[in-house]
């Protein structure tokens, strides 16, 4: 006959340690301070190259959205939609403060671009509240889509291959 209960017990969860991009994205810290260090090396390098193209800007616009929508996703799908509610404004004010933080240091070295001209610190506050209102409007409206969409799958009754059964 077979034994139901194992003699001796496992905790499986402590041993399948997660992958590291896994563990980073559950981290709303660590990923959302990634995520302002990046976005504003990018629009520090971009500037830099020049904005005679508007090709160019437009560009650097759309990937610094694809890398806040992306880092927003790749952290909110490790929870359920009911924590997303307090997750994705915190995430957006955690990228505020890395873009900041690392604005401060590239103002310091006379590498922070504001408009045509390099950006000074009492350009700072003004820069900070137009970077926060942005990437929450962002991070906010895309959380509320992402939202959307998942609980309309699941109204619809489509399954997920997470959800399928498994064949016998």
């Amino acid at each position: 006959m077979p034994t139901f209960f194992p003699r001796q017990t496992i905790d499986w969860r402590a041993m399948e340690e997660p992958a590291a991009f896994r563990r980073l994205s559950m981290s709303l810290v660590e990923m959302a301070l990634l995520t302002g260090v990046v976005l504003r090396l990018l629009r520090a390098v971009t500037f830099t190259m020049g904005r005679s193209s508007t090709l160019v800007f437009i560009a650097s616009i759309v990937v610094a959205v694809v890398i806040l929508v992306g880092m927003t996703t790749a952290h909110l799908a490790n929870f359920s939609l009911q924590r997303w509610l307090w997750r994705a404004p915190i995430f957006s004010l955690v990228v505020t403060a890395g873009a900041m933080a690392t604005s401060l240091l590239l103002i310091a070295a006379r590498r922070e671009p504001e408009g045509t001209a390099r950006a000074d610190f009492h350009d700072w506050p003004s820069m900070a509240l137009r970077f926060l209102l942005y990437s929450e409007l962002v991070v906010c409206v895309w959380a509320a889509v992402l939202a959307g969409v998942i609980l309309l799958i699941r109204r619809s009754g489509i399954r997920t291959p997470a959800e399928a059964e498994p064949e016998a």
